[in-house]
């Protein structure tokens, strides 16, 4: 029997009740083995985060710019540097309990690689649904494309692993977000390459909804699992 994993659809939540749900939830499944997978997915209101080898000097706006514009920055325990959160973007984060997860599909216990890869490869087949070849670019994590400037990063992919094989955090698609609020960092720490976005690439505008369906289909493959959600998340 596959594990089964649930799933909500937040709509947009501020970045500090995320938090709370994700160390809560993870809490939850640490302490009992029988509680379910969970799968978040939702939009934030204007964040920046930095992660555990986050540097300061990638985000370039001072504290008096950040509050004059509505920017929220947070120093959170996920991996990676600095990464951008907003409307028309959509965030996933997976809480599962990987020793079971893996178990369960046979492997040994995955290491961080292993995981990150798989996340990756959900939102490259969940872009490919729209005819978005997704890839891998060497040395980086995250999704990337092929634009005319090059190649650009059109997912980021932050996680952590609990000593006990809970993940939590997780990806962030540019579906439609504002793009020009990139511009205030530098996204991943990565320079010389930039971010583009689900509706660039189609030159097209999309909702945020428009992949909740690609990455549930994507994701209940490429993790061999059960997705339980109600039939209001996909309309």
């Amino acid at each position: 029997m596959k594990q089964v994993v649930e799933v909500t659809w937040a709509e947009q939540m501020v970045y500090d009740a995320a938090w709370d749900w994700q160390k809560e939830t993870a809490a939850a499944l640490t302490a009992a083995a029988t509680q379910p997978d969970r799968l978040i997915l939702l939009e934030h209101p204007p964040t920046y985060t930095l992660g555990r080898r986050g540097h300061l000097e990638n985000l370039l706006l001072d504290d008096e710019a950040l509050a004059a514009q509505g920017f929220t920055v947070r120093w959170v325990d996920r991996g990676g540097d600095i990464t951008y959160h907003g409307p028309g973007q959509l965030v996933g984060y997976p809480i599962l309990n990987l020793k079971r997860l893996y178990q369960a599909r046979g492997y040994d216990l995955p290491d961080l690689h292993g995981y990150l890869r798989d996340l990756e490869e959900v939102i490259i087949r969940a872009l490919a649904e729209l005819d978005i070849a997704g890839g891998r670019y060497d040395g980086y994590t995250g999704v990337w494309v092929e634009t005319p400037r090059g190649a650009e990063k059109i997912a980021a992919i932050g996680i952590k692993i609990s000593k006990d094989g809970i993940s939590s955090h997780g990806f962030a698609l540019n579906v439609n977000p504002d793009m020009t609020h990139f511009a205030h960092i530098v996204p991943c720490g990565i320079r010389g390459h930039g971010v583009t976005s689900v509706a660039q690439v189609l030159a097209r505008p999309l909702p945020t909804t428009a992949l909740l369906l690609p990455i549930l289909n994507a994701f209940q493959h490429i993790f061999d699992v059960t997705l339980d959600y109600s039939s209001e998340l996909i309309v």
